[in-house]
């Protein structure tokens, strides 16, 4: 998704890691955005934040994103994953359940 600012974007992981609806989260930027708003082509200057979590956390995640989230409508998209190692989604599995260590 894409974010105005840094501080934002780390109020957001904060908030998602702390309530281990995300396993984890980057930050990259600042990239810019071209993008069609109300009938216009818009540039901004963004952050991309790229967040890991499960299909069963997806709408607890979506929701506290929509709350902290400044725009009006927010990118935030699951991307299907195909395939993966069995550690590394045992560990998105394992950091995002709500009870640690399940």
């Amino acid at each position: 998704m894409a974010i105005p600012t840094p501080d934002i974007a780390e109020q957001i992981i904060s908030t998602l890691i702390n309530n281990r609806l995300a396993a984890a989260a980057h930050l990259v930027g600042p990239i810019t955005s071209v993008y069609w708003w109300r009938g216009e082509i818009n540039r901004a200057e963004e952050w991309l934040l790229v967040v890991k979590t499960t299909a069963e956390r997806f709408d607890e995640l979506a929701g506290v994103i929509r709350e902290l989230h400044p725009y009006e409508v927010p990118q935030i998209v699951a991307v299907p994953l195909v395939a993966g190692t069995a550690d590394y989604l045992e560990w998105i599995r394992r950091e995002t359940s709500p009870e640690p260590g399940v």
